[in-house]
């Protein structure tokens, strides 16, 4: 991207931060670049110029110049293409898709280009938008996005002996080593990241299915305690950190707002 040049690319929202007195800077995840952070002029007084499509998670066509790789892009337009209402209407809805874009946020840097995480992201905010069962979805976008960014959890085996997983079996899930480890290799150990044969299926089966067909899949109870645990603190090893949006769901479950899973 070298020279003054104009792109065109879609790209969805991960953050905004206001600048100075009227500008903001916006931090795009864009299928054709990458991550991308770019100055909006004008952009506090203007809701004509911008209208909604600088609002985290949405969906627009972006035009933007930029001078070089190491510079901030000018935007020049972004034309709404899903601003998803329907999320924006539900509480509990609004922070888990605001979970999401701050996940690839975390996993990205600037510049690599990504598009197939550009689509996971596009479509898991489509079915938020459209189900009732964001928790599900969820820890279906964790653990299709960890195979993405290299870092996909060893679940159909011990990691230890190698034998597949059996229904016969309590497993454990190790963070630090990624993946499962069976009883017979596990004796005695902290059971606080014990997990179900069941859970591990479904997140197996989740993993590989269609988008189009995840809506015929539900966490039980059980299943989402358990690969919420278990997720979260493998994605909290990984990155170092507690993701802010994580903090907002724990408030939202202790007052009781929690939707279906």
């Amino acid at each position: 991207m070298g020279g003054k040049t104009s792109y065109k690319t879609p790209a969805i929202v991960l953050r905004t931060t206001n600048y100075g007195e009227s500008d903001r800077i916006v931090t795009f995840f864009t299928s054709d670049y990458g991550k991308l952070k770019g100055i909006a002029k004008g952009a506090k007084n203007s809701r004509k110029r911008f209208a909604n499509a600088l609002d985290p998670f949405s969906y627009s066509q972006l035009l933007f110049s930029q001078r070089g790789p190491d510079t901030l892009a000018f935007l020049e337009s972004c034309d709404m293409v899903d601003h998803y209402g329907n999320i924006r209407s539900h509480l509990e809805k609004t922070v888990y898709a605001s979970y999401l874009v701050e996940l690839v946020e975390a996993f990205t840097m600037e510049g690599k280009k990504n598009t197939p995480l550009f689509d996971l992201l596009q479509d898991f905010l489509v079915l938020i938008n459209c189900t009732n069962t964001p928790v599900s979805m969820t820890r279906f976008f964790e653990i299709r996005l960890l195979k993405h960014v290299g870092y996909d959890p060893v679940l159909d085996r011990c990691i230890r002996c190698q034998e597949p997983i059996s229904s016969a079996e309590g497993y454990q899930f190790h963070p630090v080593s990624g993946g499962l480890k069976c009883g017979a290799c596990s004796p005695g150990e902290n059971a606080q990241l014990s997990v179900s044969t069941g859970t591990v299926r479904t997140l197996l089966l989740a993993k590989d299915m269609p988008i189009d067909k995840l809506g015929r899949i539900v966490l039980s109870r059980q299943a989402a305690m358990e690969s919420q645990r278990m997720l979260g603190r493998f994605i909290i090893h990984i990155l170092g950190k507690e993701l802010k949006s994580l903090r907002v769901l724990a408030q939202i479950n202790q007052m009781g707002l929690s939707a279906k899973p």
